[in-house]
């Protein structure tokens, strides 16, 4: 991660008071898999509802990274990429991926950068979560996987990087289903402040902008992202099971300094690299997303996300956009694991 910045509380305030426009648009090698049997959700693993789900993680290195990613289904069947977000982990499509795997689908679920057994390889590369760098590690590893094209769904930070990858590489991308839509921004977009009601739902990001927050966050990383559970999802009475299952991806030694400058450099308050600063100029164009997409909202979304008649005009290929309802909060495929594959299989039958 980019070395810590000091900041006066008048530079602090004046950045700060900035950021949120950023933050509402950004909420926007080849190697041979193996099974593996490692931290962070690793090995057979339950659904929420209690029947088997993931077979054992496999490794792979891609990249910069070593990913451990769930790959289920047909070998040779249709890939379907699926993204997850912070704070939460592959179980948010336990109950999505056997549907999928059911209709002949093979279904990839890796673990991002800084969760579960997704590690970074070099102890000299960046802690960097630029959303730049969260796309280009999807597409090394398909490259590594020898995936072509893929069918990618994805919420919150992985609704973003499949929006991301779908603008930037489409021929990449045979459809997409993207929870919350277009989530695509920049830091200089970030400069405009937002009314003060959103303002206020972005707490955590101003948080993070604090040395306080870093360290607030690495000491109290599991009750705090609980909370976020909550906030996000007003209506889901998940059990305390469900939490701690997925709670174990964030003990990966970078989770910390990955989300804290994620967050920092949507402030314009850490530094990415240069290697990703093409792709980022061309995201800062705020790029039309030309794949076939359905993007899905939840009725009972506590997090900060962007009307869907705000960013339709943005997706020009083929296009729907679907509400759920019956209190679906911000973790959508978790909550509505049904509705999210369906979304998946309509979608690419437009592909």
């Amino acid at each position: 991660m980019s070395s810590e910045h000091n900041f006066t509380r008048r530079r602090f305030l004046g950045v700060s008071a900035m950021a949120m426009a950023a933050g509402q648009l950004g909420l926007t090698s080849m190697a041979s898999a193996a099974p593996a049997t490692s931290g962070g959700g690793a090995g057979a693993a339950a659904s929420s509802s209690g029947t088997a789900a993931f077979p054992p993680l496999k490794q792979i290195r891609a990249g910069a990274l070593d990913v451990g990613y769930v790959d289920m289904g047909p070998a040779k069947g249709p890939v379907v990429m699926l993204l997850h977000g912070w704070p939460y982990d592959i179980y948010s499509f336990a109950e999505v991926a056997p549907i999928l795997v059911a209709k002949g689908y093979r279904v990839v679920i890796p673990y991002l950068r800084g969760y579960g057994s997704t590690r970074i390889v070099d102890a000299a590369t960046p802690r960097n979560a630029q959303p730049a760098a969260l796309a280009t590690d999807i597409i090394d590893l398909m490259d590594a996987l020898k995936i072509k094209k893929a069918t990618f769904g994805g919420y919150d930070w992985g609704g973003r990087t499949a929006d991301i990858v779908a603008a930037v590489w489409p021929e990449r991308v045979k459809a997409l289903v993207a929870v919350s839509g277009y989530l695509i921004g920049s830091q200089e977009a970030g400069k405009k402040p937002l009314p003060p009601k959103a303002e206020l739902q972005w707490w955590y990001q101003f948080y993070f902008a604090t040395e306080r927050g870093r360290e607030g966050y690495d000491a109290n990383r599991h009750d705090f992202n609980k909370l976020i559970w909550k906030l996000a999802s007003p209506k889901w009475d998940f059990d305390d099971a469900t939490y701690d299952r997925s709670a174990a991806a964030f003990d990966n030694p970078d989770h910390v300094a990955l989300v804290i400058h994620n967050y920092r450099w949507r402030m314009g308050l850490a530094e990415g690299e240069a290697k990703y600063d093409a792709i980022e100029a061309k995201l800062a164009t705020a790029p039309v997303i030309t794949v076939p997409t359905i993007t899905m909202e939840g009725d009972a979304n506590g997090a900060p996300h962007p009307e869907p008649a705000a960013y339709a005009s943005k997706f020009t290929g083929k296009y729907s956009h679907r509400t759920i309802s019956g209190g679906i909060g911000h973790n959508l495929p978790q909550e509505a694991p049904k509705d999210f594959a369906q979304a998946i299989i309509d979608v690419d039958k437009l592909a």
